[in-house]
């Protein structure tokens, strides 16, 4: 694309009308918190939203917990911060379906069933905080979805995005990243395909002496370390953030569904 063609494009973008995420006159952003196993990205969400409104800057409110497993956190993390928490039990509802897990057609329905118990609560965003079912379009169509994946989503190999599905952090560390990087971004039918919100700072990676790619022990051993580190200085620093910067409407998206940022361009994220 040529310079000139480039910018004629950012002209017409800039011309297409802007709709916010979230648009803050509607009221503090109204949050269902979605997860299945020990909800630690979401207690950081709950938490950030409560400092905020201890500061008198409230942004967002997790007004609903769900998980699909009942052997979560989800009850427990209720109860602490006085949230009403939804438990659905999937492998339970697939059973008396008779069907397997893989079964989309299945999650459908069960994800019909989730969007219609949530939207009791008003609810305007979807945090998927750990919640560990690929979702499927009724739940994806009734919110706004947000979810935040171990890895820089904006790396792209041969057109497609290079670290995606549940060994982001591995496949990043044996194929030589030096640094680490969380990202936010929009759910969206194609996993960990959804437009970019925010991607952390860095996570350096250190590897022990001798470390061998073949060992798949001692990569296991350090693909861990590295994302629970990662989770600290990325998941949980950018996803409640960018929770609060889509309530303060400052994300927004043209006809087209292209992300700004205060209005400008972010074809891959806001990096901080």
């Amino acid at each position: 694309m040529t310079l000139a063609k480039s910018h004629l494009q950012q002209l017409n973008w800039n011309k297409m009308a802007l709709k916010e995420l979230h648009h803050p006159e509607r009221g503090r952003m109204r949050v269902a918190g979605l997860m299945s196993g020990s909800g630690s990205n979401l207690v950081k969400i709950i938490e950030y939203g409560k400092e905020l409104e201890r500061k008198r800057n409230p942004a967002y409110q997790v007004v609903v917990i769900f998980s699909d497993n009942p052997e979560s956190n989800a009850r427990k993390i209720g109860e602490t911060h006085g949230i009403p928490c939804i438990i659905r039990g999937i492998k339970d509802y697939y059973a008396i379906k008779g069907k397997p897990l893989k079964d989309l057609e299945t999650r459908a329905e069960f994800d019909k069933g989730t969007a219609c118990a949530l939207l009791r609560y008003d609810v305007d965003v979807a945090a998927y905080a750990g919640y560990m079912r690929i979702a499927t379009i009724p739940l994806i169509n009734a919110f706004l979805g947000v979810n935040v994946h171990p890895a820089d989503l904006s790396i792209t190999l041969d057109g497609k995005r290079k670290y995606t599905g549940d060994n982001a952090v591995r496949d990043a560390i044996l194929a030589g990243e030096k640094q680490l990087r969380a990202t936010t971004h929009i759910v969206e039918k194609a996993v960990d395909y959804g437009k970019i919100l925010m991607i952390s700072s860095p996570l350096q990676v250190e590897l022990p002496a001798g470390f061998n790619p073949e060992d798949k022990i001692q990569v296991k051993k350090v693909s861990d370390k590295h994302q629970n580190r990662l989770k600290e200085i990325g998941d949980w620093v950018i996803f409640p953030r960018t929770l609060e910067l889509i309530a303060r409407g400052r994300f927004s998206k043209d006809e087209l569904g292209n992300l700004y940022f205060d209005n400008k361009l972010i074809p891959n994220g806001l990096r901080i």
